[in-house]
């Protein structure tokens, strides 16, 4: 069965709407919800009863990367700085020397084991090196596991922020098997110039974003959003531009964004979670699509190999190792060490080499596409159960939401107090975005002149408006009255 204009949208949006409804069905069973997109992008293959055919790299590459902006821009968002400051130098050893030893035993391994040249080898480990997003993200989050010490924060941050690692080091090493006669010295000038081009750029983006969001007028509250998608990809193009790394810039200049008072965020944060999930059921039906099950079969018996040694050697040695210096229970280190999902991302990466038109492009594409299936179904289906055999999870009525499911919960406040605000106060002329309004607290609804407003970030407060706080503690309202109630004092001639 061909694809024509006139059927892609009929296709697409059944096969959308199938994975949704048997994904609700399955999770019940414990099975990764994620493993049903691309289970079902598979049966809609060629090889499968849909019969689509489906043979293009670069479509699936330009889709993929699509998708993990918008997942990883997501994930940034949804970091909360305050639980990610007491373990940001763990997650960085994570996302940097985790990545790079996972990369380097895991290709030693494929070098001893195979034919491939120790490049090639290297090219394999770099490309499945990092922890999925996607998968991290959606099953972490799906399951609602609550996890003691602050892991839960380390496995997510991880996961958002070693793609970048990880795609630096796939690009470097496809390199070197192209160019054979380069030495490894070759990729370190390549390699610091994407991390410290993206990360500064990912810094500069997100102020300048701030910025653009919270002083530009729109004449419709849903332009907000569009704005932010507008910002994030030229955030990732312009970097990619001047050559830096636009994975970590969109995934820093989020993490930024999402920590600042920003006009609608809330509106913005709730579009860009119901966009993840999509991008993440597209991602996965469109690389099912690319998969041709009868390639597959032939590398079974190395691919079990290969993922067995991911799983049990090379993500706990790089775990390990990296984490060696810092103080931290074994119980949580090995689950750290489990939680080494993989899923769309390797995916993505091995298209880089199929476009390249190296020997052993297909091979390593259908090895890693395997890795990935058998990392979600062993990895993802057992989270819950390690998390318990390791004594690292939380009792039920013990969870606590993150800050961002709180904001997307609206759950009720406990305190509430109605100030009047004088001509004289600090917060006049002034948007709710930039009064500095503890986080605790929110403007519930403004009286003015005898009609009731519901505020958003860009309101203005006015003199003789009543303002109905709502607070988490009585502590908060305090804190909202220094806020606003602080006056102007004049300056003396």
């Amino acid at each position: 069965m061909s694809i024509t204009i006139e059927n892609i949208l009929l296709i697409g949006s059944l096969l959308l709407f199938l994975s949704i409804i048997v994904g609700k069905s399955t999770y019940k069973f414990g099975v990764p919800t994620l493993l049903i997109f691309l289970g079902i992008g598979m049966l809609a293959g060629s090889d499968g009863v849909g019969g689509i055919y489906f043979d293009n790299p670069k479509v699936a590459q330009f889709i993929g990367i699509l998708a993990l902006n918008f997942i990883l821009f997501s994930g940034g968002l949804d970091t909360h700085w305050n639980s990610v400051k007491p373990i940001l130098r763990e997650g960085l050893a994570l996302s940097t020397l985790g990545v790079m030893l996972t990369a380097i035993s895991l290709g030693t391994f494929v070098w001893a084991i195979t034919d491939f040249t120790i490049y090639e080898s290297l090219l394999l480990g770099s490309i499945v090196s990092s922890t999925d997003a996607a998968a991290v993200f959606s099953i972490l989050r799906s399951k609602n596991l609550a996890l003691r010490e602050n892991l839960r924060p380390t496995l997510e941050f991880e996961s958002g922020s070693n793609d970048p690692m990880a795609y630096v080091m796939t690009i470097a090493c496809l390199t070197l098997v192209i160019n054979q006669d380069e030495g490894l010295l070759s990729i370190i000038p390549f390699f610091l110039q994407q991390m410290v081009l993206g990360g500064l750029a990912g810094l500069g983006f997100g102020k300048l974003s701030k910025i653009v969001i919270n002083k530009i007028r729109l004449g419709f509250d849903g332009l907000y959003p569009v704005l932010m998608i507008a910002l994030m990809f030229i955030t990732f193009s312009a970097t990619d531009f001047v050559g830096g790394n636009g994975f970590l810039a969109i995934y820093i200049c989020a993490v930024y964004l999402g920590n600042q008072d920003l006009i609608h965020k809330k509106t913005i944060i709730r579009m860009y979670d119901g966009l993840a999930w999509l991008m993440q059921i597209v991602l996965f039906l469109t690389l099912g699509l690319l998969v041709f099950p009868t390639r597959i079969l032939p590398v079974m018996g190395i691919g079990i190999l290969i993922s067995l040694f991911l799983i049990l050697v090379a993500r706990p040695v790089g775990v390990l190792i990296s984490l060696i210096f810092f103080r931290m229970k074994l119980r949580r280190r090995f689950y750290i060490a489990w939680v080494g999902l993989r899923g769309a991302a390797p995916i993505v990466f091995a298209t880089y080499p199929l476009l390249a038109g190296i020997d052993k492009a297909g091979m390593i594409f259908n090895i890693v596409f395997f890795i990935s299936v058998t990392s979600v179904l062993i990895q993802g289906t057992t989270l819950s159960l390690v998390a318990k055999w390791l004594n690292v999870d939380l009792p039920e009525e013990a969870k606590i939401l993150t800050p961002t499911d709180e904001l997307l919960a609206e759950n009720p406040k406990t305190a509430m107090k109605e100030i009047e605000i004088t001509a004289q106060c600090y917060a006049v002329d002034k948007k709710v975005v930039e009064l500095g309004f503890p986080k605790n607290a929110i403007i519930a609804m403004i009286k003015r002149n005898g009609n009731y407003v519901v505020p958003n970030g860009a309101t203005k407060i006015e003199p003789r408006d009543t303002l109905i706080v709502l607070s988490d503690t009585e502590e908060g309202l305090d804190q909202v009255d220094d806020c606003l109630l602080k006056t102007t004092v004049p300056i003396k001639g």
